[in-house]
């Protein structure tokens, strides 16, 4: 079924599958937001703190989005939803960029660096909003752009961070960008399930990133 120029055409199976992938993904980000919260009030700075809850909610928020998302009917709902979704992936990829680059907010290239990439989610969910079911190759290519402009930051957070969160960070990273391969695959069976799947798994691996961040930190 397409609405508006944009096409929705998932079999029953997939969408269960799909179903699935979200339901395991929002039950353990509520978990572990949940923990980490409860361990950064007890135990961390309220800088940390701070980062901790920006990084759930975007984190919840990313997750329960593309739930409701991808599991609602075809409709014109739907087509609104979209926009709320491909938002919320910007979203997420500057609440991920947090709590790391808050451990060195006295360092003005990564106070910066901060300041950055949430202008450029603001600007990601403006683009989605304003131009809904338009650029979605260009947004692409943002979350890309966002998620590894990080290596411009590697070098200042060494200093900040333990080479196993920076390793998370990495290994996360790379899951997000070997699922776009499935998200563009549009003609493969299953592929908006499998795309989503690589999401939970290197969003798993970016909360392990956070929470070493945070033990660092102590």
């Amino acid at each position: 079924m397409e609405i508006k120029g944009i096409k929705w055409d998932y079999d029953r199976y997939e969408v269960i599958a799909d179903g699935i992938v979200h339901g395991v993904g929002v039950v353990f980000a509520l978990v572990g937001v949940t923990a980490l919260i409860f361990y950064a009030t007890v135990w961390a700075t309220s800088g940390q703190l701070a980062a901790a809850w920006i990084y759930g909610i975007g984190l919840v928020l990313a997750l329960a989005t593309s739930f409701a998302y991808n599991l609602w009917p075809v409709s014109t709902v739907k087509w609104h939803l979209r926009r709320f979704d491909h938002s919320a992936i910007f979203v997420l990829i500057a609440a991920t960029y947090t709590p790391f680059l808050q451990r060195g907010i006295e360092d003005p290239f990564l106070a910066g660096m901060l300041v950055f990439i949430w202008v450029m989610a603001g600007a990601g969910v403006a683009l989605k909003f304003l131009f809904p079911g338009r650029y979605d190759r260009l947004a692409i290519l943002i979350y890309l752009g966002m998620g590894w402009s990080g290596v411009f930051a590697a070098g200042p957070l060494l200093t900040h961070l333990s080479v196993a969160t920076l390793t998370l960070i990495v290994v996360g990273g790379l899951l997000y960008s070997v699922g776009v391969i499935f998200h563009v695959w549009e003609r493969l069976r299953f592929q908006n399930a499998i795309w989503h799947a690589f999401v939970v798994a290197a969003a798993a691996v970016h909360y392990s990133a956070v929470v070493t961040s945070v033990v660092s930190g102590i």
